[in-house]
């Protein structure tokens, strides 16, 4: 008996931080995310509180209309790429012929 009670003795203590590091560990992930304002979860991962206020609504439309006014100055700028590349990639010889051809073209 005196060994079974040592032996447990000898393991409690372990236990017992192993216990205490899980709980401070899900205590201290549920701090984070309330103050960073993601929604807590439940035993099967559904959101408790989830939160969807009218800035929150608006700032995602905000920044919807960037995204789309980023992207077509990103395709703007492919484009004048294309053409700076088509130009120094060009050879010399057909760089004079265009050139000559727009200024034939104006007069």
């Amino acid at each position: 008996m005196s060994d079974k009670l040592q032996f447990v003795q000898t393991l409690f203590p372990m236990i017992a931080v192993i216990v205490s590091v899980a709980i401070g560990g899900w205590v201290l992930t549920t701090w984070l995310r309330v103050k960073n304002g993601y929604p807590l979860d439940g035993a099967w991962g559904q959101a408790i509180y989830p939160q969807k206020n009218e800035e929150l609504v608006e700032r995602i439309k905000l920044i919807s209309q960037e995204n789309a006014q980023l992207r077509a100055e990103l395709g703007s700028v492919k484009d004048r790429l294309a053409n700076v590349e088509r130009i120094v990639t060009d050879g010399a010889h057909a760089l004079d012929r265009e050139i000559e051809s727009l200024r034939l073209t104006k007069n």
